[in-house]
Parts: structure tokens; sequence; C-alpha cells
């Protein structure tokens, strides 16, 4: 870990910075776990399971946490949302290998992986980039409102692969899928949590460090400067 930008607060006193020596000595999750909800244990497991540098500026951190915790325990969003599965994990931290696990962190929740057509002679499907852009807001800058949404009803609101019909023939999904839906990704499951919950996800990525992706004008593409 290449050190975390951690800001600590304290209920009625102003963010105090930690001093980066004392963060070369922590582990980022621990750090942040001390001013975590001690309530809800998911909490403390979310911060120490994040596999990267976390952005704490702002954020709640116990929020932060359980974000954290439903995204890398719970979910384990990254098996789709890496480039794949041979880049998933960095040289010498593969676990199905019996290595130590290393998740590598040019590639988390960058997006890229494609799990190919639906049937043939359809459309690619290509995971989405769910890291910050440069407005500190994740999967391209989609607000909170947005992110709730996709969650709960799988809109594709990128309509990246219309529906055929006649006037759309490139690029699109044939019956009986829709393409007004996003296609492979899990929803159906993930449209019962709670708010709470969904506001912790949308937390948590806000937390992450931002990947580019490929070149614009790719939908993947994600601007960090």
């Amino acid at each position: 870990m290449n050190g975390c930008n951690v800001v600590k607060r304290r209920k009625g006193s102003l963010p105090l910075v930690i001093a980066s020596a004392i963060l070369a000595a922590l582990v980022c999750g621990r750090a942040y776990a001390e001013d975590s909800d001690a309530s809800d244990p998911r909490t403390q497991r979310g911060l120490e399971a994040a596999p990267v540098p976390l952005n704490m500026q702002g954020k709640d951190v116990s929020l932060v946490g359980l974000g954290s915790y439903l995204v890398n325990v719970v979910a384990s969003c990254n098996d789709c949302h890496s480039a794949g599965p041979s880049t998933q994990y960095a040289p010498g931290g593969n676990p199905f290998f019996g290595q130590p696990k290393i998740v590598n962190q040019a590639t988390y929740l960058g997006g890229g992986n494609d799990f190919g057509p639906l049937i043939p002679a359809s459309p690619h499907i290509v995971s989405r980039n769910l890291t910050p852009d440069k407005t500190g807001r994740p999967e391209g800058g989609r607000s909170l409102a947005e992110f709730v949404h996709i969650l709960e009803t799988g809109e594709d609101l990128d309509h990246l692969h219309p529906p055929c019909s006649a006037g759309a023939t490139q690029n699109c999904l044939p019956p009986p899928f829709d393409g007004n839906l996003l296609q492979i990704m899990p929803w159906p499951a993930f449209q019962r949590m709670t708010v709470h919950d969904m506001e912790a996800i949308y937390e948590y990525l806000s937390a992450i460090p931002c990947i580019a992706g490929p070149p614009a004008p790719s939908v993947l593409h994600n601007d960090c400067s």
C-alpha cells in the first residue's frame, strides 16, 4: 500500500490530519477503523479489506467501511469490474494459485472485463468503470440518485446497447434481451438492498483511486485529471 490520504473526523472537533510518519506505521484500514462505527463489525472488516489507498477527506468513515465490506467481502465486485481474470491479481498474488492474495491496484474496479456476446452477432458486454472521475463521483461522475436508480432498476443510463429496432440495427441487443437494461450485472439481486447500503457503496467508490481506462470517446474512459 502506497499510503493513504486520511482525514479523521471526531464529533465536536475539526478534522485532524494524521501525520505521514504515523501513517507509515499503520495499515490503512486499521487507521480508519479507529473512528469507525464500533456497533457494526462490518465497518472495521470493510476498512481492513480495502485493497487500495482511500481518500477519506470529507467522507463518512462508517459509510466507507460498510461500503467496502459490501463491495469487497460480500459482492466481490472486482471479479467482474476489473479488466479480467488475468490481471485481477498482482503477479505472485493470485489466491487461486495458492499465493497470498494481492489485488492489482492498477485494474481495481476500472472495468474492461469482456464477457463476449450474449448470443452470436450481438455486441460484446464489457464491465463498466466504477472508479471516481475528477469530480470525485464514481462510475464516470454519477450522482448518488443516479447510482441508486441503476441498482434499483438496472436501467443503462449510458444506453450503450439499445434494443434492436428499425432505427437501431448496430450495436443493439435483439429480443428477448432488453437493451434498456444492464445485462449480466446482477442488479436484480442488488435492487432489494437498503438505500443506506447503496449509499455506503457509493461513499466507498468515491474514496478509491481513479482509473482512466481506455482513451475517449470509449464509454469506459474516465477523466481523472
